[in-house]
């Protein structure tokens, strides 16, 4: 029997992705969390390629990133596909999941690690189902109160500066108008999911977990389709943008 084992970040939305899709084709897998930021260098030691995560062993084999995991998935098991067989469909649902991938998962995590400083307590809600490793071996509550140097670490490589996270909460709005066009387009959210689904859908779910976004997103198509691939991710953020960096996301709703 293949011996899957992912590595993953608790709340990270592309380890949710790489989770999703091998829920979805039913492959028995163990998952090891890792701790953010610190992960990096772990991943060097694991012996990847790169430092970020999704990541996976295979029976030994190792791939890493969403994409490389979505395409792995489907030459282990071919059925449910992540991807349609047309040539064209195909090419436009990697095209989508590309940008799922490299233009929309920044969003989510740059404006995550400007808010968690300042309500730090609510890092406790990624950790509910997360492994000892990921906490550093301590109690949620313990790992949280000792968090101070990821998270100013978390800021730094990410870039998450009052200028960036306002320019990134004003970009959400036509992000979402593109996931909600390919909605109605059928590129996304047909009755079977693709790699392009649990890729983007994975980004909408996080940005779900803000008190601040959630009602501005849940009732568009692009939070339909994440609540529906997604029910239970775990985490909360409470509110705590000012009302000025949100006017860009109101408006949209309101037009």
């Amino acid at each position: 029997m293949t011996e899957v084992k992912l590595y993953a970040i608790p709340g990270s939305h592309p380890a949710a992705a790489a989770r999703a899709m091998l829920e979805h084709k039913g492959i028995p897998y163990r998952r090891v969390d890792l701790p953010p930021v610190v992960s990096r260098p772990m991943m060097r030691l694991l012996g990847f390629p790169g430092n970020r995560v999704p990541a996976l062993k295979v029976d030994g084999r190792k791939v890493q990133g969403s994409r490389n995991v979505s395409r792995e998935l489907d030459a282990m098991q071919a059925d449910p596909p992540l991807f349609p067989a047309d040539p064209e469909q195909r090419a436009a649902v990697e095209e989508a999941e590309r940008w799922g991938d490299e233009e929309f998962q920044q969003m989510p995590r740059t404006i995550s690690w400007w808010a968690l400083k300042r309500h730090k307590s609510d890092q406790v809600s990624f950790l509910e189902d997360a492994g000892p490793i990921a906490r550093l071996g301590l109690p949620a509550k313990i790992a949280v109160a000792t968090s101070g140097p990821i998270v100013r670490m978390g800021i730094r490589l990410n870039d998450s500066t009052d200028e960036v996270v306002r320019a990134t909460l004003a970009s959400i709005a036509p992000a979402l108008d593109t996931v909600d066009r390919w909605i109605a387009d059928g590129l996304l959210g047909g009755e079977q999911p693709t790699a392009a689904d649990f890729q983007i859908g994975a980004s909408v779910a996080l940005l779900m977990c803000f008190e601040d976004l959630r009602p501005l997103i849940e009732p568009r198509p692009a939070g339909r389709l994440a609540a529906r691939l997604y029910p239970h991710y775990s985490g909360r953020v409470s509110r705590v943008y000012p009302q000025e960096w949100l006017e860009p996301l109101r408006a949209a709703v309101a037009a």
